[in-house]
């Protein structure tokens, strides 16, 4: 009994859609859309974060070591701030690699080569690379090593310049400019989506009002809110699963299209790689969007009938 229910409904709802082509048609390209617009945003929002990551990557700290440090009192520092829970990972170079580096970023430089190599011992003192999570949590690092620059036997400081607080002003204003582009971003995407969401909602109550005399005559005979409803939601299912389709086949030329563009412009990832590389998931969640939608949509848009 409960099967051949279903089946009456689903045939109802076929039927309808194909009945009502230009109706289905307008419905379905609302709805694809509203899901282009929910499908540019996620590639918005991945390369924002790319971005934002790839900034800050390039962020960090120096403790530059005083030439006569212990290499015992340096790792030990290094240890130190390694335990820290805002630091993500720290970079420990010699004075020899520093030397190394040097002679390697001047070597067509023949004057500074050669005093150089005219000192008698390595001038370049030992350097300690540290990155934090979040750039915002850079100033609790500093101020740790304020408090503990000298570890180790000696009274002496082993630390002759930390390079945050050079750094400390545009340390700041990128973590301001995370943290805003953040909200945007957010509130931008709400923004898109809600405005989609209305806009399928309203097309997808135009195309049951016109069924309105229909739903009327089923309601006389004795139908079931279930059965009037019904016939509707499969159509709704419908418009979102052919809408995500649709999307999803036109999302792969723009992609192709926009991917070197963006890869040059944003320096960090392109959005057809991003797109061909998950295509499993976002398909899934382009398709669970496009039903959940179309099937909500149609449930409240019949709703205000049943009332009656």
């Amino acid at each position: 009994m409960l099967f051949t229910h279903i089946k009456r409904i689903s045939k109802a709802g076929f039927v309808s859609f194909w009945r009502n082509g230009v109706v289905s048609v307008t419905s379905v390209l609302m709805m694809t859309v509203t899901l282009f617009v929910i499908g540019i945003t996620i590639f918005l929002g991945a390369l924002l974060n790319s971005s934002l990551e790839y900034i800050k990557d390039k962020v960090d700290v120096n403790i530059y070591f005083v030439t006569d440090a212990t290499e015992e009192n340096m790792l030990a520092l290094q240890g130190a701030i390694d335990a820290l829970p805002e630091v993500a990972s720290t970079v420990y170079v010699s004075r020899e690699e520093a030397l190394e580096n040097f002679r390697a970023r001047h070597e067509n430089d023949y004057v500074t080569i050669q005093a150089l190599d005219e000192l008698e011992e390595n001038p370049l003192g030992a350097s300690l690379s540290i990155k934090a999570k979040e750039t915002s949590q850079y100033e609790t690092i500093a101020r740790f090593l304020e408090d503990n620059n000298a570890l180790g036997e000696s009274e002496e400081s082993i630390v002759d310049k930390v390079n945050f607080y050079q750094n400390e002003v545009a340390i700041n204003k990128l973590t301001n400019i995370i943290n805003g582009v953040e909200l945007i971003s957010l509130v931008i995407t709400i923004f898109l989506v809600v405005v989609s969401v209305l806009i399928t909602f309203n097309t997808i109550r135009l195309a049951i009002y016109t069924s309105r005399e229909e739903i009327g005559v089923m309601r006389l005979v004795g139908a079931g809110n279930s059965y009037v409803r019904g016939p509707f939601l499969v159509e709704g299912f419908l418009y979102g699963a052919i809408a995500a389709i649709m999307t999803l086949i036109a999302l792969y030329p723009a992609t192709a299209w926009l991917g070197d563009a963006t890869e040059r412009f944003f320096g960090t990832m392109s959005i057809f790689d991003y797109y061909m590389n998950n295509f499993g998931w976002f398909a899934l969640i382009i398709l669970i969007a496009g039903i959940a939608l179309g099937v909500i949509a149609s449930f409240l848009a019949v709703r205000r009938y049943l009332r009656k």
